[in-house]
């Protein structure tokens, strides 16, 4: 008896909570005894009803909605069909318009089946209503028939998600959260964006109409996912433009993720239900066809969403092969041989019991950004991020309300500078079912610690004439003197664009076929915060009097002595001089100003001669080398800055013949 009162006072204080509440109404259903005037309109709203029961018994829910909606038109006064809008409300994009429903097949029948009360629980979820959706959850736990262990955890789980969406929403994230405007969104979905780290293109997945093939889904009566891509001047989007074949097929094809320079693009493919990822390739203006990644990648489960590390050489994605620990899971593999290696589970604090989902690695290489509906989410799938360090990572942390709330939030990108994030939702003033909105951070610029710690370097290569170059370019951490990254600029624009995570002391070294290689360095302490950088190279072809600053050969101070950061340039020279075996060139040495001429003069000297001797011991013939100081004499800059300094303390070589 007393365990029946309990549950009568929660069922009554839900009740009491209702708002628009017809005090006196009741049940009509729909029969010939409730409308004997109106025979033809109820027996529509029959055959609407029956239509959509169909549609509603397979889960087809967006085609059930418009026969429902017919039919309460005739009846509003229904429970059982209050209650089916509100439920497929529930499943559908438009999650906010199913709590008036709910509350109305409650009012007209508190005696229905009892799934009522855990249906009004999630619309007050969902509404942030926290009171009263645990009041709710707490009266199913009690009223719910088969209380199976798994339905127990359920109704835990969501009283929890309640709990964290209180704090959260107490402590709101300090972001501004902007609608991206009509060329980017349209009246349909628009989901899943992949941008390049400097924020100057995005791509990504939409259903419109325009689709390739214009065929729609028969599962879901929407139109076929395609790719799109729009392009960011001076925070202006492009009209977005559905993407060319071969990206765009007939079928479905949808973003997973995209390198840094953009040069590189991941895709989703059914392939006849097991979901697999495939490669596409920037080749000058053109995508190539798509490639199968390899099975270490793709398996006999789904594979959703991936993300490249700023250097290539791994790959973060999702899974949801067996053996993982929850449904889906969060599995790294590591590029080796031009290879991808077996995938390997990320493992706890970051996967759990319940799914993960789109995740993304952010340019700084050590930030993982993942959606999951286990941690401290508030309802749903939540963003949170996660950060490597020691060679371990951290528990992930909720980025919080607004970004998040109790819906699905998914498919979170962050700009390099870590300003700007982007991500796909559903709000009042969005311009379809779904849009992509951009959150601007509103960090504490006093706070260094807030900063992305990476640098990032882009501009455009070309020769002499100003013509585009498909240049390699290779990434040296000099301190260790290994290749850490390569690759290519494109060879349409000569366009390139490195993200250099901090902590490491840089080469880098950009070569093409016919053209004598430039080098540069970037030293970025681990304590360096975010910065860009626009270096621009023009190669040179071999010619006789060109002359290339060696940017890589370092000496200790006021020295003659090579240190060893100088041997990933002087290989690089060593391996121009052997594959042009007639080459002869001039190895100058240049100071600044400071000290007296004949310091200056000696010093250079010294310094030439010790990369001559090097490279005659790696077996350059010494007939075709040949040393010069030229002290101060020859600057390329003023002495009147340290930059300008800087500059003038160089090495160069000449080419003396051919």
């Amino acid at each position: 008896m007393i365990r029946l009162k309990y549950i009568l006072f929660l069922v009554s204080t839900m009740a009491n909570c209702l708002i628009s509440i017809l005090t006196f109404a009741q049940n009509v259903e729909f029969t010939k005894e409730n409308f004997p005037n109106n025979k033809d309109e109820l027996k529509k709203a029959k055959r609407a009803i029956n239509s959509g029961d169909l549609q509603y018994n397979m889960k087809r829910y967006p085609k059930t909605l418009p026969y429902y909606l017919d039919a309460n038109k005739f009846n509003p006064n229904n429970a059982g069909l209050n209650m089916k809008i509100g439920h497929v409300y529930l499943n559908s994009s438009e999650k906010q318009k199913a709590l008036p429903y709910l509350q109305k097949s409650y009012e007209l029948d508190k005696d229905s089946d009892p799934i009522i009360i855990y249906y009004l629980a999630r619309a007050y979820h969902l509404k942030m209503d926290w009171e009263n959706a645990t009041k709710n959850y707490e009266a199913y736990k009690l009223l719910a028939n088969n209380k199976t262990k798994e339905l127990l955890n359920d109704l835990k789980k969501k009283i929890e998600e309640c709990k964290n969406g209180q704090e959260l929403e107490k402590n709101p994230a300090h972001v501004e959260i902007e609608n991206l405007g009509e060329t980017v969104n349209s009246k349909f979905a628009e989901y899943c964006p992949l941008i390049t780290a400097d924020e100057s293109e995005m791509i990504f997945t939409s259903r419109r109409d325009n689709t390739t093939g214009g065929k729609i889904d028969p599962r879901f009566n929407e139109y076929y996912e395609d790719l799109y891509i729009t392009k960011n001047k001076n925070n202006n989007w492009s009209i977005a433009k559905n993407m060319p074949s071969p990206v765009n097929t007939e079928g479905h094809d949808a973003t997973v993720g995209l390198s840094p320079d953009g040069q590189k693009l991941l895709i989703y493919i059914d392939d006849k239900g097991d979901g697999n990822i495939y490669e596409c390739n920037l080749e000058g203006s053109k995508w190539s066809e798509p490639k199968k990644l390899d099975k270490t990648i793709n398996s006999a489960s789904k594979e959703t969403s991936a993300s490249f590390s700023p250097d290539g050489k791994k790959l973060y994605f999702i899974s949801y092969r067996s053996g993982g620990i929850g449904g889906s899971d969060i599995y790294i593999s590591e590029k080796k041989d031009e290879k991808w290696g077996e995938a390997q589970n990320l493992g706890k604090p970051v996967n759990t019991e319940y799914n993960e989902e789109a995740v993304y690695i952010h340019p700084d290489g050590k930030t993982l950004y993942f959606s999951s509906k286990g941690h401290n989410t508030m309802g749903g799938y939540d963003i949170f991020k996660s950060v490597l360090k020691d060679g371990k990572w951290s528990s992930p942390t909720n980025i919080g309300f607004p970004i998040n709330t109790p819906s699905d939030d998914a498919f979170f990108v962050l700009s390099a500078s870590g300003r700007h994030g982007y991500y796909s939702s559903t709000k009042p003033d969005g311009y379809g079912e779904k849009d992509l909105y951009r959150v601007t951070f509103l960090r504490d610029t006093t706070k260094k610690e807030e900063e992305p710690h990476l640098a990032l370097l882009k501009g455009v290569i070309t020769n002499k004439e100003g013509i585009p170059l498909e240049a390699n370019i290779e990434i040296v951490d000099l301190e260790k003197d290994e290749v850490i990254a390569t690759f290519k600029s494109n060879s349409a624009t000569g366009n390139y664009l490195i993200s250099l995570p901090a902590g490491k002391n840089y080469g880098i070294t950009v070569s093409a076929e016919g053209h004598l290689f430039e080098s540069e360095h970037i030293d970025l302490p681990e304590s360096s915060v975010y910065q860009e950088k626009i270096e621009d190279f023009q190669l040179k072809k071999l010619a006789v009097g060109q002359k290339i600053v060696l940017n890589n050969i370092f000496y200790d101070y006021g020295k003659a002595t090579l240190r060893n950061e100088s041997k990933s340039e002087l290989e690089r020279l060593t391996r121009l001089m052997n594959d042009m075996n007639t080459l002869k060139i001039e190895i100058s040495g240049h100071t600044d100003n400071h000290g007296s001429h004949d310091y200056n003069q000696k010093l250079s000297e010294n310094r030439s001669k010790a990369v001559v001797d090097r490279l005659i011991n790696s077996g350059i013939d010494k007939t075709r080398l040949v040393y010069k100081g030229y002290g101060e004499t020859q600057p390329i800059s003023t002495n009147d800055t340290e930059q300008g300094r800087q500059l003038n303390r160089r090495t160069e070589f000449t080419v003396i013949s051919k």
